[in-house]
């Protein structure tokens, strides 16, 4: 699907981006463009990942002419540039909406202009019922990739635009199992904001196979999801200690500006129209225009179905979690390095 052409990552340096770029060099990809602003993590990635069809470019998704430049003769883009850290989000809305709204929205115009054929944005669970900036700027992007994905369809564009929505993704940049395991490493006292709260857990390689499925499958304006476990936050400290054969301190601290007690993947509203695909929901847009009283108004009825979310999922004990957490490939890292 690949083979012989052109990709952009944007924020391709962080976890997604890396672990993607290192996917796509394994195909017979003729180009990667990784589009990022920190030119430290391009320099630790240049030298950790040493390919001539990788091509590394500084820029900012909040500048249009930049991302114009990058997305010329681009054949695929998987949008991962965001500012996510939820408390960061809290202090500093204006630069979350600046990042994850327009610059999405710049992202898919110039890749509009420049044909690009398919376009994937990435999301979060938090961008379901939001309560945090974070997650209302989500929102916003995919109202706007959605938008966008229903411009396309009336002006009959060829391109198609996608989103994916992730849960907690373990071992991602600056997420709770990273900062844990820090300060296991550093016999500190593990600090939770409140042991009831749930998380959906995805490993990096689910994160990349939720893309590549949007990728492959998706249809214009459509949002994937792929169904996961939970775990309590305790559960996950527990289970952490365990892993490591430590007994730190866990210490309760309450919860941080913005957080939520369970997370959400889809929306009630959402999955009375989900498209069950065993490992995955796929959630067609509605790409109707504004003009409602020409469609079909049978085929927009809601149907009761409950929100997918972290609290009813599958929910991992401890024992479970141990399990998962030992077959992860950074966890044998991290153990062989403790």
């Amino acid at each position: 699907m690949f083979n012989n052409k052109r990709i952009l990552i944007s924020g391709g340096t962080g976890s997604f981006g890396s672990k993607m770029l290192k996917y796509l060099i394994s195909t017979k990809v003729k180009e990667i463009r990784i589009f990022s602003r920190d030119e430290k993590k391009q320099e630790d990635l240049r030298r950790s990942i040493k390919d001539k069809r990788v091509n590394y470019i500084i820029g900012d998704v909040r500048d249009y002419k930049s991302v114009f430049s990058s997305t010329r003769n681009i054949d695929f883009v998987f949008q991962a540039a965001a500012l996510k850290q939820v408390p960061t989000c809290e202090f500093f809305p204006l630069e979350a909406y600046k990042t994850n709204v327009l610059g999405t929205s710049n992202i898919i115009d110039a890749s509009i202009e420049n044909k690009v054929k398919k376009i994937v944005v990435l999301s979060t669970d938090k961008a379901v019922y939001p309560i945090n900036a974070m997650g209302i700027s989500k929102a916003m992007m995919e109202k706007v990739a959605i938008a966008k994905a229903r411009e396309i369809q009336l002006k009959k564009i060829k391109c198609s635009i996608c989103i994916t929505r992730y849960g907690n993704v373990m071992f991602s940049r600056g997420s709770l199992i990273p900062f844990l395991i820090n300060r296991i490493k550093n016999n500190e006292n593990l600090t939770l904001t409140d042991p009831s709260m749930t998380r959906f857990l995805m490993s990096l390689e689910d994160s990349v196979n939720l893309v590549k499925e949007a990728f492959l499958n998706g249809k214009n304006g459509d949002i994937y999801i792929q169904k996961a476990p939970a775990s309590k936050i305790i559960t996950i400290a527990k289970s952490l200690l365990k892993v490591f054969n430590k007994n730190n301190k866990i210490t309760i601290i309450g919860p941080r500006h913005g957080e939520k007690i369970h997370e959400s993947l889809c929306s009630s509203e959402e999955m009375s129209k989900a498209i069950n695909l065993k490992k995955y929901y796929r959630i067609p847009a509605d790409l109707r225009n504004i003009n409602y009283d020409i469609h079909n108004k049978k085929n927009n009825i809601f149907k009761n179905r409950k929100a997918y979310t972290s609290e009813n999922t599958k929910i991992l004990n401890e024992k479970d979690l141990v399990t998962l957490l030992k077959k992860q490939i950074e966890i044998k890292d991290k153990l062989f390095t403790y």
